[in-house]
């Protein structure tokens, strides 16, 4: 009973958002057609300046967005708005990136390796240093290998540091200099351990997909990304150089 009930409600939610949507789509067409169509002044006499003025507030964000989010990269030296274009980088300009690459036949790893990049030039320029106990290493389950038994997504110091996979390496870096260490098996742990370890930066790994969307959803938590070695193919026994990862996590370690 309680499952056709269930079923039936999450139909109606399907068929409610279906006729949402393709009434807010009819409704779109239906002006882009009816404004051209009657004009502007026709609707109101100031109608053609309040576009003018939406659409030339659009061209001044993005050509700022744009233009700030360049000098940002070439400048050694954090702009005073940093941190808002980095936030615009992120929330406007890589879905429009993503379009763009894919129109041009650009394949989504360079687009989202490109992104990653320039995000970590962001953050390396607008943070400074932080004591260990404020730092992050946000690592991926599939660092482990995969033939291990021991759950690690919990409690990392269930690893028996054998040193077949780069958890060993990880944990030895962790007791060093006294960061967060955590493994996550998606979005949903990911979010958790953020809210319990209060970080003021995350150093993640993982691939350029889960990297990307990782960033959209931490920000205006700042985060430095690190791209995991697939040598057998994507989500197994994944590696990372821990000298890569050693050195970004000195950049924001305070002495």
């Amino acid at each position: 009973m309680d499952s056709t009930v269930h079923g039936t409600s999450r139909k109606r939610l399907f068929i409610g958002l279906i006729a949402g949507t393709c009434t807010l789509v009819c409704v779109l067409l239906a002006l882009l057609w009816i404004i051209p169509y009657i004009g502007l002044r026709n609707i109101h006499p100031y109608a053609p300046l309040v576009l003018g003025v939406a659409l030339g507030a659009l061209l001044v964000l993005v050509l700022w967005a744009s233009l700030g989010l360049v000098l940002s990269v070439l400048l050694p030296r954090p702009l005073p708005l940093a941190r808002r274009v980095r936030g615009v980088t992120i929330k406007l300009l890589l879905p429009l990136m993503s379009l763009l690459g894919r129109a041009l036949g650009l394949s989504k790893e360079d687009i989202h390796t490109s992104f990653i990049k320039v995000n970590n030039e962001l953050v390396l320029r607008e943070l400074g240093r932080f004591p260990p106990g404020r730092i992050l290493l946000l690592m991926p389950h599939c660092l482990q290998n995969s033939r291990c038994d021991m759950r690690l997504t919990y409690d990392i110091d269930n690893c028996k540091r054998c040193g077949t996979c780069p958890i060993t390496g990880l944990l030895e870096l962790r007791d060093t200099y006294g960061v967060h260490l955590a493994v996550a098996t998606g979005g949903t742990i990911a979010r958790r351990i953020v809210v319990e370890k209060r970080p003021k930066v995350i150093i993640a790994v993982a691939c350029y997909r889960d990297l990307s969307s990782g960033i959209q959803d931490a920000y205006p938590l700042p985060v430095f990304g690190v791209l995991n070695e697939r040598p057998f193919g994507p989500c197994l026994d994944t590696t990372v150089p821990i000298g890569n990862l050693e050195s970004a996590l000195a950049r924001f370690l305070k002495s």
